[in-house]
């Protein structure tokens, strides 16, 4: 594989990524969003794959690609933790509360 072959292939990985997870996220009804979030987990994680994938093939001496790679598995990153975050807090509100002074 030449090196402007791998620069689009990898840039295309990359632009494939950003357009899934766009599609995917924007069609979700806005009431829908917290209770789904655990499953759009899955989708920033295929972004982060995606950026590892572009890391994993990019040439040290393309800067252009590392920096697309990393920009892609931090951001991924931070969206997959915030997801848990938000997941685990919606998942709180359920729980029943227990009160001090009263026994079961």
């Amino acid at each position: 594989m030449t090196e402007a072959t791998l620069i689009l292939y990898s840039i295309y990985i990359f632009m494939l990524a950003v357009f899934v997870g766009f599609e995917v996220i924007s069609k979700v009804p806005v009431q829908l969003h917290t209770p789904l979030m655990s499953g759009t987990n899955a989708i920033h994680g295929i972004v982060m794959l995606g950026g590892m994938l572009v890391l994993a093939k990019a040439p040290p001496d393309q800067q252009l690609l590392v920096w697309l790679g990393f920009a892609a598995v931090v951001l991924g990153a931070m969206n997959l933790f915030g997801g848990f975050v938000v997941t685990d807090r919606m998942l709180e509100m359920f729980k029943t509360k227990k009160s001090a002074g009263r026994k079961s």
